[in-house]
Formats: C-alpha cells, sequence, structure tokens
C-alpha cells in the first residue's frame, strides 16, 4: 500500500466523509484528500491560532493605493456588474483589514455591506439578504467550509449571485511546490470537483469566469 492510500478517519470538512486518504506531507504539516469531493484540507491540529491568523494577514501589503492589488480584486467585479444595475446591495465577505473590493463596488454604484471576523465583525450584517455577496481568498482559511458556504449562499436573494475568488488546484500542479500550500493560514484547497460537490449540495450551478473566479448564479436555476 503507497501513502496515497492511507486512510484517515477524520471527516471531510466540506462533504463530511470519513473515507480520506493521506496525500502529502511537508516539514510543516500534512494534507488529506477526500475522494467523495475531493478537497484537500489539513487537519485541526496543524491550524495556527485565530492570533497567528490575524498575524499573518497584516503581513500583506493591500494598499489602498496599489493599483496592482486594485486590478487583481477588479476581475470579480466584472460579472456582478454585468448582471446587477446600480442601487443592488452586496456583501463582501472576508473582507480583511483594507474593504478595497467593497469601495471598488462602492464606486460602481453599489450599496455594499462588509463581514471579516477579524476587522467587522458586526454579525448583524449576516442577518439580512443581499443582491450578491463576494468573498475573494477567504474559502482556503476555511476551517469549516460547507458551514460557511451554506450562510453565504442563505444571504443572497432568489435572483442572486455569490462569486467566490480561490486558486484552484487540478492535476497539473506539483503540489510539493506550489506556493499557494505554503500560506500557514491557507487549509483547504478546492478544485473543479469540490466545485461541482457544492453545486449540486446546494443546487445552484455555477461558472468558472476567470482561473481562480467561480459565480453560482441562482438566475440559472431552472
Amino acid at each position: 500500500m503507497n501513502s496515497a492510500e492511507i486512510k484517515s478517519p477524520m471527516r471531510c470538512p466540506l462533504c463530511g466523509s470519513a473515507d480520506n486518504v493521506f496525500f502529502f506531507e511537508d516539514k510543516s504539516r500534512t494534507y488529506l484528500r477526500c475522494p467523495e469531493c475531493a478537497l484537500i484540507f489539513v487537519p485541526p491540529e496543524f491550524h495556527v491560532s485565530a492570533e497567528e491568523e490575524k498575524e499573518r494577514y497584516e503581513e500583506h501589503n493591500n494598499d489602498y493605493n496599489d493599483a496592482g492589488y486594485r486590478r487583481f480584486l477588479e476581475r470579480i467585479t466584472d460579472p456582478v456588474g454585468a448582471k446587477f444595475s446600480k442601487g443592488a446591495e452586496g456583501l463582501d465577505f472576508g473582507c480583511g483589514p483594507t474593504p478595497l473590493l467593497a469601495g471598488i463596488l462602492n464606486e460602481m454604484g453599489f450599496d455594499m455591506e462588509v463581514f471579516d471576523p477579524f476587522y467587522a465583525a458586526n454579525r448583524a450584517v449576516l442577518e439580512t439578504e443581499y443582491d450578491f455577496v463576494v468573498t475573494t481568498e477567504v474559502v482556503e482559511h476555511l476551517a469549516a467550509p460547507l458551514e460557511t458556504l451554506k450562510k453565504m449562499f442563505s444571504l443572497i436573494r432568489p435572483d442572486g449571485m455569490l462569486a467566490v475568488m480561490t486558486r484552484p488546484f487540478d492535476e497539473s500542479i506539483d503540489f510539493k511546490g506550489w506556493h499557494y500550500k505554503n500560506d500557514c493560514t491557507h487549509i483547504c484547497f478546492f478544485c473543479l470537483e469540490a466545485f461541482d460537490w457544492i453545486s449540486e449540495e446546494m443546487n445552484i450551478p455555477y461558472r468558472r469566469v476567470e482561473n481562480d473566479i467561480f459565480v453560482f448564479d441562482r438566475q440559472h436555476v431552472s
């Protein structure tokens, strides 16, 4: 039996399967993969504390005046602008210490709220509905991704949209040398099979509009 066949009793944090297998190990942590939804994930014993996670966030240079960071975020505004008119209501879920994306969408004429467990922890904004929710570079940090995704889906109106930005894994990527896995706060790594599973579980189809942008759009539900 090779290492990829060694099973773990730990349940997948996305689909709940208990039939997970060893995927990879480096000097810092172990990675498991779920054969049901194909999520790659890090077991809880290797998760950093909330304090360490916040410290890591604050190392990022996400400046309002950084033109490159702005262009990076503007890509997720395209599907929003294509579907909704000015005045539509949106939520930036996991806005981080610098809510630039919400600012860009405000400039486009949308009415934005923000939420972040560290920097904008006003849970009242999670008690209403929105035309759209955007979440950028968030889902890879989630210890309970299904629970959080279900919450985000619950916030969008019947004709609403959830736009997710995360870098997906596929078999063309050398996981050993993949820089995305080397961030200690990244604990879930999605792939197309995982998004297929989410789409079926939530009964909402999705579109891949860029390599790292996935849009779940209730408008296309029959």
